[in-house]
């Protein structure tokens, strides 16, 4: 069995984040979706849990990142092509997110980030392996 990776992230407003992200296209698990948290599938080995800030304290004794005003984490999901990069940050967009910096286009790799309702970065990208090693072998 591959490895699969739950990402937790603690929301202001549950209910919020998780219309923001439906608009996106992603579907939850109702096994472990409640009123303090939504289980966000984004493919069959990638999971979010979006958890309401007081449920996510429960399991650190940090304080919690203010989001809107420091960088905790950059979430990197990568797409197929450009074209797929482009469509679903344009539905972020479409859905309230706000854009983190400018388009990056390396021709052999293109990145669009965004911000989300709680100011998490996600970074979405496409990447040619075959160009980017090529690249790498002639420098």
């Amino acid at each position: 069995m591959g490895q699969k990776i739950y990402i937790n992230l603690p929301v202001t407003d549950l209910e919020v984040s998780k219309a923001f992200y439906a608009q996106l296209g992603y579907g939850f698990n109702p096994l472990y979706t409640n009123d303090v948290a939504a289980c966000m599938v984004v493919s069959d080995d990638i999971h979010v849990m979006l958890l309401t800030k007081p449920f996510f304290a429960t399991f650190t004794q940090k304080e919690i990142a203010d989001t809107q005003k420091s960088a905790q984490v950059m979430l990197c999901l990568g797409k197929d092509n450009r074209e797929e990069v482009d469509m679903l940050v344009d539905k972020a967009i479409a859905a309230g997110a706000k854009i983190e910096r400018p388009i990056n286009d390396h021709g052999f790799m293109y990145e669009r980030s965004f911000n989300d309702p709680d100011g998490n970065i996600w970074e979405i990208m496409w990447l040619d392996e075959d160009a980017y090693k090529t690249l790498k072998s002639k420098s």
